[in-house]
């Protein structure tokens, strides 16, 4: 017998508002310790799933982030299935239950809540062991908790028996009087939490809903992957919950009376009792008794209070009687009416993806460019490679992609008709770049002194792909359209020096067979395809994105690796194994537009699976795409550069421009989400932070005038959707009424 913990992720928290609200529902709070209700469900389940099993997690697509951080903080691995939309438990219990059938058909689900807390894992474990028997004889057996006193919070099952039993009766939350007789009569409190066969369950749904259960086996991905996403046909099943669908029909339930301390923290009074639930800084006067909860930065102080629970978030404060917790849902359904996105926890963010765009180009247009244009460029016409924060330019030599990147930033500024000196900074910059940095093969040297002396004559294969890009930008802009076009034919010819036996290209250094390079190189020939229709450029685009279809993207995962072998097969060790989110949005953007143009569903198929790896990278919390995952989508580092955000918001927006209905709005709300993470990188003064940390912080370092280039390319992708889709309402995709 193989079991297969289940945790099912899909409670709301209502009565625990403001600190759970459906953009962080309470399963992911630290609510009884230092870890989430979720992680220490993982940790109390784990060690269950024996020789063969797999700890399952089914969850909202919108909480994947946190799932992949708090799974990666503790160091498991789970398989995930993500719902497009919640139906109830009925349907996420299906779709498990077909998952572990198609590995396992005896195989046993255990179903737990993620958001219980059950301090005695042992208890808990032990029980469970209890139950097998029971189990593989076909039975379902729910566990039922001796109460420790009359509670109207909690729904009840009256057995048949003691001990191990068949159910009688499952009854709803009753009032008190009913509580206490239901506690003389020996009922017990029905935790939810219950164990069955794959294949029994799948049954029950056959003869109760069979519906339910179709819908859930049509709606699981045909291939395995660490973290699935069910498709849009789970969207059309019927919403109800696994107690209406089987448990009030099936002649197989048994409840297992269990002795183990268990709380559904339902509402603030049930947190109080824990009493380890106080967070934050809290200033009370001597006797001030109840549960405070401060979010970072904020204090509470009082005095002369007892009994109350104060929860205090950057958005929201609720003040009540511990009493009185159970009012809190009636209050939220207030605010849903009042303020609906102080209710879902979105009110910080609740400026509009066009607010938000506006903001970003008056800060590009009044702020970025103006500084970089000038603190940000040498006496000579070089542009610096970094400025720090107090407006000091630094650095004492001169890259060739910095040059290159900082031509086309410049460009892309004159075509959206900023008023600056922009066609001097590019002719004055490609001159120097020309001088100081062509070898005498063809071919750009990657690093220079300030003065233009040689500091390394390398030639990378992604320099040379900046290089081709600017000079595209620069005969774009009208600047030397002819000279631009023999530089870019020369350069093109030197690179059959860096042609590779296998296809593609060879990149300098360690890793001389990787994807980044031929990325940059497929957005060269774009833009050069787009200025000669009929020259080379098509060809090369296309041999770029056949390698990329056949070798950079995994053919199971749809993820992207970053290094390979000669023969283009994934690298060894861990350098095989990496999985950049930044990356996987970026070749998302690249490829839709080559899919598009050729009009070709492979590119564009890629390019969605790719968005949703990429997805998968981005830290809820923070609001950011974090660096780096593993190719099972475990976070490598947590770490969250600048780059990966603009790319975010580059993929959301191109993808949302064909999408239809609900899937466009919501790639326009990740559109915003991106751009809201994005901008908390972004200075006042024109400059930028490079590197956040885990703890929301950046690291103190010089701004990198490298990232202007992705700034940039995010802008005029702004651009771009706004004019394709001119009549929407960017906030949330729709038309405005």
């Amino acid at each position: 017998m193989t079991i297969f913990p289940v945790i099912l992720c899909g409670g709301a928290g209502t009565r625990l508002w403001p600190a759970s609200r459906p953009a962080r529902p309470k399963q992911f709070l630290d609510l009884a310790s230092d870890l989430s209700l979720f992680q220490e469900t993982v940790r109390r389940v784990e060690a269950l799933a024996g020789e063969g099993g797999t700890l399952l997690v089914v969850a909202g697509a919108g909480h994947r982030g946190f799932i992949a951080e708090q799974l990666s903080a503790l160091g498991v691995r789970a398989t995930v299935l993500l719902e497009p939309e919640g139906r109830d438990s009925a349907p996420a219990m299906a779709a498990a239950a077909a998952w572990i059938a198609r590995r396992a058909p005896a195989g046993v689900a255990l179903f737990i809540a993620s958001d219980h807390h059950i301090p005695d894992g042992d208890a808990f474990r032990g029980a469970v062991q209890t139950a097998v028997p029971a189990v593989n004889s076909g039975r379902i057996i729910t566990f039922g908790v001796r109460p420790t006193a009359p509670s109207s919070a909690y729904g009840y099952i009256q057995p048949e028996g003691a001990g191990l039993s068949p159910v009688r009766a499952f009854v709803e939350k009753p009032d008190r009087a009913n509580a206490e007789r239901y506690v003389r009569d020996g009922y017990l409190w029905n935790s939810g939490n219950f164990m069955v066969r794959a294949d029994v369950l799948l049954a029950e749904l056959e003869a109760f809903a069979p519906d339910v259960v179709a819908v859930a086996r049509a709606a699981l991905p045909v291939e395995d992957t660490p973290v699935m996403d069910l498709t849009e046909a789970f969207r059309t099943a019927r919403k109800v919950s696994i107690d209406y669908a089987v448990m009030e029909h099936s002649s197989r339930i048994s409840v297992l009376p269990v002795d183990y301390r268990w709380s559904d923290l339902g509402a603030w009074d049930a947190v109080e009792a824990l009493g380890s639930a106080d967070r934050g800084v809290w200033i009370g006067s001597d006797g001030d008794t109840g549960l405070v909860r401060a979010a970072g930065g904020m204090v509470v102080a009082t005095a002369g209070v007892s009994n109350l629970a104060i929860i205090a978030e950057p958005d929201a404060v609720l003040v009540c009687s511990l009493d009185r917790a159970q009012e809190v849902k009636a209050l939220v359904e207030r605010i849903r009416s009042a303020s609906p996105a102080h209710a879902r926890g979105e009110a910080r963010a609740s400026e509009t993806l066009a607010d938000r765009a506006q903001a970003f180009d008056r800060w590009i247009r009044l702020n970025a460019l103006p500084i970089w244009a000038t603190l940000g460029v040498d006496e000579d016409g070089g542009f610096r490679e970094a400025i720090d924060l107090s407006g000091r330019p630094m650095a004492d030599f001169r890259r060739a992609r910095v040059q290159t990147r900082q031509a086309y930033v410049y460009c892309a500024a004159g075509a959206a008709g900023w008023a600056g000196p922009w066609r001097s900074l590019v002719s004055r910059g490609l001159d120097r770049f020309e001088a100081t940095n062509l070898r005498p093969d063809g071919l750009y040297r990657t690093r220079v002194a300030p003065d233009g002396s040689p500091l390394d004559e390398t030639a990378s294969l992604y320099d040379q792909a900046f290089a081709l890009f600017a000079f595209a930008a620069a005969a774009g802009a009208g600047l030397d359209p002819r000279g631009m076009a023999e530089r870019a034919h020369r350069l093109r010819s030197a690179l059959l020096a860096l042609e590779a036996p296998g296809g593609g290209w060879r990149e300098a250094g360690a890793h001389p067979y990787q994807a980044n390079a031929h990325m940059h190189l497929l957005e060269a020939c774009l833009a050069w395809e787009a200025r000669e229709p009929a020259g080379p450029w098509r060809a090369m685009a296309d041999t770029i994105v056949e390698l990329a279809l056949r070798a950079f993207i995994d053919a199971g995962g749809g993820f992207l690796r970053e290094f390979f072998s000669a023969s283009w097969k994934p690298a060894a060790g861990d350098d095989g194994r990496l999985v950049e989110p930044g990356h996987q949005f970026e070749w998302a953007w690249l490829l839709t537009r080559w899919g598009r143009l050729r009009g070709d569903d492979r590119a564009l198929e890629a390019a969605v699976r790719l968005y949703g790896v990429g997805a998968q990278g981005v830290d809820d919390r923070r609001g950011v795409a974090v660096n780096a995952l593993n190719d099972d989508l475990t976070v490598r580092s947590d770490q969250a550069r600048l780059w990966p955000q603009t790319e975010r918001l580059k993929a959301a927006l191109i993808l949302a421009e064909t999408a239809r209905d609900e899937r466009r709005i919501r790639l326009l709300d990740d559109a915003r989400k991106a751009l809201a993470g994005l901008q908390r990188y972004l200075e006042p003064s024109g400059l930028w932070r490079d590197r956040m940390e885990l703890d929301g912080g950046f690291v103190e370092e010089v701004a990198p005038a490298s990232s202007f280039y992705h700034v940039m390319a995010a802008w005029e992708q702004l651009q771009a959707t706004t004019r394709v889709l001119p009549g929407l309402d960017l906030a949330v995709g729709r038309p405005p009424a």
